[in-house]
């Protein structure tokens, strides 16, 4: 019985380590692919080495298996699109979420293999260690995407739903929202441009900081609006916008919780509890506003 049991966990032991033999060559390939793409000569040595760690890791494993194991073609394009398209941080704290669940077992290797407490312990100062070293300038306005983001989704989901009461158009509901968020879009980016500039922040581009405000907000307004250019049923419009808005909250949330390790859920109830409460309030204003006024449009 015991040695059943013995062999049961060596083998189980031998998949394991087969199994991290080919998450190190895929990562070692993701982060050559993704260091061959990069200008920026300081991110680019910092990726090179964080792929030659994942080769020595290989090796190591190797050398226990003795053999040889292909990369994870699948998941070596998709990381490498990912951190491509979505920035180089995003991806890597992606994939390194990815390997939490692999400490677990790499500890349950170390009751075995001793020798592998040294690659454990770099697997977990990676993270930390490296992507503080990673200058990426997209995430130095994540506070100006944030501002746009917000007030697009608050202010535009209330004037949508007091539009839509208030207006019962769908057309010139559409045209209304687009005017206020062309208005306010402009007026949030030259806010945003004033204010990293009066900060003197040597951090930010005050233009840059102004773009990417103006920019999503104008985006999360068209994002908004569009069913109502399509669909004439101004109600159906606006539960599809506010749907719209909370994929959008849940997209973004989900994004901000993994660059900067905050509480998805705690950002996610709390910006979609926000804009679905002044969209309700909008929408009774409107009401009240259409039925004491007696627009009929």
């Amino acid at each position: 019985m015991q040695r059943r049991v013995r062999r049961r966990r060596k083998l189980r032991i031998g998949k394991l380590i087969s199994q991290f033999q080919q998450n190190e060559i895929t990562e070692y390939y993701i982060y050559r692919q993704l260091a061959s793409s990069i200008k920026n000569p300081h991110n680019r040595q910092i990726i090179n080495k964080i792929a030659e760690e994942e080769l020595a890791h290989y090796n190591f494993w190797k050398k226990l298996t003795k053999k040889e194991i292909g990369a994870n073609h699948i998941k070596k394009w998709l990381y490498y699109f990912i951190a491509k398209f979505f920035g180089l941080t995003f991806g890597i704290k992606l994939m390194e979420k990815g390997e939490e669940s692999a400490q677990i077992l790499y500890k349950e290797i170390v009751q075995e293999i001793p020798e592998a407490k040294k690659i454990i312990r770099q697997e977990e100062e990676h993270e930390n260690r490296i992507l503080s070293l990673i200058n990426e300038r997209f995430l130095s306005y994540v506070s100006s995407i944030i501002l746009g983001l917000n007030d697009a989704l608050v202010e535009l989901t209330g004037a949508l739903a007091g539009y839509t009461f208030a207006f019962a158009n769908p057309t010139l509901i559409a045209v209304a929202a687009l005017i206020t968020g062309l208005a306010a879009s402009l007026s949030m980016a030259v806010s945003e441009y004033l204010s990293i500039k009066t900060e003197d922040n040597k951090n930010q581009n005050p233009l840059y900081a102004a773009f990417y405000t103006g920019t999503t907000y104008l985006s999360t307004v068209i994002i908004l609006v569009l069913p109502y250019f399509f669909i004439k049923n101004i109600y159906l419009d606006l539960t599809i916008s506010l749907s719209l808005a909370i994929i959008i909250i849940l997209i973004f949330n989900y994004y901000l919780s993994v660059v900067r390790d905050v509480s998805f859920k705690k950002r996610f109830v709390e910006m979609a509890f926000l804009s679905l409460s002044i969209s309700f309030i909008s929408f009774i204003f409107g009401f009240l506003i259409r039925r004491f006024l007696k627009i009929e449009v």
